[in-house]
């Protein structure tokens, strides 16, 4: 399956929207977009997960990764509105206590409209 992301930024907050599947084959995709928003001056990543199906040990390295560099910069990384499937996997190896993971979008602190999508 395809993955599709989009962003947008404002000050230091970037909020990535990821739909479709994570895996070995797009993980590679949503690296480079994170890594770009922090490269953009970006501290706080949001990953919007609402649309995200699937996401497998390669998916869960990447936003670990990400979130170290985030929280080298001092920001750090959070996900929004993981679906079951994404949040059993967050569930069974532990990583819910690891990440801030807010339950749906309503909080999410850059308005919807301003990014760019892929």
């Amino acid at each position: 399956m395809e993955l599709k992301i989009s962003s947008r930024s404002q000050d230091d907050v970037a909020v990535i929207t990821v739909g479709g599947e994570i895996d070995l084959y797009t993980a590679p995709r949503l690296r480079d977009e994170l890594v770009g928003a922090l490269e953009d001056e970006a501290r706080r990543l949001v990953v919007d997960m609402s649309r995200t199906e699937f996401c497998d040990s390669t998916g869960i390295s990447v936003l670990l990764s990400a979130m170290k560099r985030a929280r080298d910069k001092g920001g750090d990384l959070e996900i929004a509105a993981p679906r079951p499937a994404v949040m059993r996997v967050l569930e069974v190896t532990g990583l819910d206590a690891v990440f801030v993971i807010h339950p749906d979008t309503d909080a999410l602190p850059v308005p919807a409209g301003t990014g760019s999508a892929e």
